[in-house]
């Protein structure tokens, strides 16, 4: 199965690979590359953030999801983004759609449960959404996250 151009800019950055690099070797725009590796830098930064917040010394099941997941998201945001280039703020708002990929197909299509669902929800609008504190959207996610390791725990 061929990759993804997302997927081969993570391909890439992982091996160390400049975005000026990147940009010759794959012949995409410097915008792409710079929001790639954005995105992953994030998602990665966020989670282990909430991983040291809520004291985990050891790797979890659930962190390795997370981790499995962000690999993934780079093959669904191509898919994506033809489906949602026109702005709808009702039915499709922009900041549920940054990236390439509306975050309720990428929700359904991982098969999500209500907590984590909302866990991807309120990081992938943070700082996005207008007139609204990316910091409470972290919050938001931090306190369903918390929700579904409890959870886990118990079970």
């Amino acid at each position: 199965m061929k990759k993804t151009k997302t997927a081969r800019i993570q391909d890439l950055l992982a091996q160390g690979k400049s975005q000026d690099e990147i940009v010759k070797k794959l012949k995409v725009s410097r915008q792409l590359v710079y929001q790639v590796a954005r995105k992953t830098r994030e998602n990665s930064e966020f989670v282990k953030k909430v991983y040291e917040k809520v004291g985990y010394t050891k790797p979890s099941k659930i962190l390795e999801a997370v981790e499995e997941t962000n690999k993934e998201v780079g093959k669904l945001f191509s898919e994506a983004y033809e489906k949602y280039k026109d702005d709808d703020t009702v039915n499709h708002p922009p900041h549920y759609r940054a990236g390439g990929i509306e975050t309720i197909d990428f929700i359904e299509a991982k098969d999500l449960n209500y907590r984590l669902g909302n866990v991807v929800k309120y990081v992938s609008r943070a700082g996005k959404k207008v007139n609204s504190d990316p910091l409470e959207d972290l919050k938001k996610a931090q306190f369903y996250l918390t929700r579904e390791i409890a959870v886990r725990e118990r079970a």
